[in-house]
């Protein structure tokens, strides 16, 4: 991800992991460090790149099995440290899921897929474009994003980073020479993927694409049927100046056309864009508007042809990210996370956006705003999700509504201190009322205490649980998909792991029944 920051060399894998955090903050001080700019932490791909230029590519790519601590499900079960994982479902046949993750140590991204309803998975790598001519002879992917089609097909998006040690200087970037949109299509539910679309290349010093998020229009009655969309943010020197792109295919992924659904006068300080699309083939887009301080929102009649003017779905107090302890070196971040009512339900066409915010007391909580007038005006004040209890944090959620039942699920990583689980909350009266919450995780992550030991050696603080994770519900069933580091101390020293690494941080799933 990017930071809007100057990026700080030192903070490398070694360098981050030594540095302590304190048990406890005051409201006060949590309100001064999330309003202060700018953040001071690298994006999880240049933590990426800086292990792959001083020790090259972990091995790996060989095809994989998950294994199961029921039930949870570690979906990856490999050496090395994976992050920013998303999962979607194919409506066809919903026991067929394909997920997807950041390898930290690896040039590829890592594609997951189930055929027994997430039960069992099996693992690949993703193919990456051939490296560009000249210098840029180091190139890997990061960010993922999935969403399959009607027709069983299924895309997983990502961003292509183009890098080469000669240009790994402060005084021209960093390292970076280009990066670009990357969408894989599979028409086996991710077992191969055997097309590669390449569009929206950034060339040059200090302009990047970042974190894509992608949707397809799955209404049996729209016009653009099948389209696929993608939503990001084109960064000038750290998240600034390129605003909000989407790109739209027309052809199943085969080219995309882009264009600008953020304020084009504005400063395009902007983060998180999130697209989604109504029953009527309305398409969504949401992001975080850092240098106002809102939820931002647009809306397209035409299929992402033309846009309207940028609204607001709601102020908020952090602008960009926060130090809490469970998340205090890679921070968390602010984004919305948005999705709309499908079903034949009493809510049919609500559109529902959920972000992370401060509390009153200073800790973070999920935050809900719904519409049901396509975006026009927003319900407020947004409600809290779930019942969080005092002295907790929450933060990386996602929002996923039931297209049988209308009814709307939030997961997201509840955190005591330094201890983290996963939690689902469910409402299935349009975000009036919440049922308690449910926690899904069976065994707690704590990436400060390896055997009573700080700094972990086998945690990577810069990546740590990354900006994201995901969620899908279908029919009653949700599967939450996140990063968890129980496993984090497992085959450490091993020289099969890549250098002894161990097993780092994971990619877990559960299938959680109403």
């Amino acid at each position: 991800m990017i930071r809007p920051c100057h990026f700080v060399l030192a903070l490398s894998f070694v360098a981050v992991a030594c540095r302590e955090v304190p048990e406890a903050t005051s409201p006060s001080r949590l309100l001064a460090d999330a309003q202060s700019q700018p953040s001071s932490h690298n994006p999880t791909w240049w933590d990426k790149y800086l292990f792959l230029s001083q020790n090259g590519p972990m091995s790996g790519g060989a095809r994989a099995a998950s294994t199961t601590f029921w039930p949870n499900v570690d979906v990856s079960n490999e050496c090395g440290p994976q992050s920013e994982t998303y999962v979607t479902l194919n409506p066809r046949g919903p026991q067929q899921l394909t997920a997807g993750s950041n390898e930290i140590f690896r040039l590829p991204m890592r594609a997951f897929f189930s055929s027994d309803g997430g039960s069992s998975w099996g693992g690949v790598d993703v193919p990456l474009p051939p490296p560009l001519s000249g210098t840029n002879d180091t190139r890997f992917g990061s960010d993922p994003t999935l969403a399959f089609d009607t027709q069983g097909s299924v895309f997983y998006g990502f961003i292509v980073v183009f890098f080469s040690a000669a240009f790994n200087t402060p005084s021209n970037g960093v390292g970076i020479n280009g990066t670009e949109m990357a969408v894989a299509r599979s028409s086996d539910g991710g077992s191969t993927w055997p097309l590669l679309t390449e569009f929206s290349f950034e060339g040059g010093e200090n302009h990047f694409n970042d974190k894509p998020m992608i949707t397809v229009d799955q209404s049996q009655a729209s016009p653009f049927r099948d389209n696929v969309y993608v939503a990001w943010d084109a960064a000038i020197g750290g998240s600034t100046g390129g605003g909000i792109r989407v790109g739209r295919s027309a052809d199943h992924g085969a080219s995309f056309a882009t264009n600008r659904a953020d304020n084009p006068s504005g400063p395009g300080r902007s983060i998180g864009a999130v697209p989604f699309v109504g029953p009527d083939g309305t398409l969504y887009v949401a992001w975080n508007d850092f240098s106002t301080n809102v939820i931002a929102f647009n809306r397209s009649f035409d299929g992402g042809v033309t846009w309207g003017a940028q609204r607001t779905i709601a102020l908020k107090v952090i602008p960009f990210d926060i130090g809490i302890p469970a998340e205090a070196v890679r921070r968390a971040l602010v984004y919305p996370a948005c999705d709309t009512d499908r079903s034949r339900g009493a809510h049919r066409g609500r559109l529902y956006c959920s972000w992370m915010d401060l509390n009153a007391v200073g800790n973070t909580t999920i935050l809900l705003a719904s519409s049901d007038d396509a975006g026009a005006s927003w319900s407020t004040p947004p409600a809290v999700v779930g019942q969080p209890a005092a002295g907790h944090d929450r933060f990386n959620q996602w929002l996923s509504v039931d297209p049988a039942s209308g009814d709307a699920t939030l997961s997201y990583y509840d955190a005591t201190g330094f201890t983290t689980d996963i939690f689902l909350s469910r409402s299935t009266d349009g975000g009036l009322t919440w049922l308690p919450d449910v926690r899904v995780t069976t065994q707690s992550s704590n990436e400060h205490d390896c055997s009573g030991l700080f700094p972990c050696s086998s945690i990577n603080y810069g990546n740590q649980q990354g900006d994201y994770e995901g969620l899908v519900t279908f029919r009653g069933v949700s599967h939450p998909i996140w990063t968890d580091s129980r496993r984090n101390t497992e085959r450490a020293g091993d020289p099969t792991c890549g250098r002894g690494r161990g097993i780092m941080e994971e990619v877990f799933t559960a299938s959680v029944k109403n």
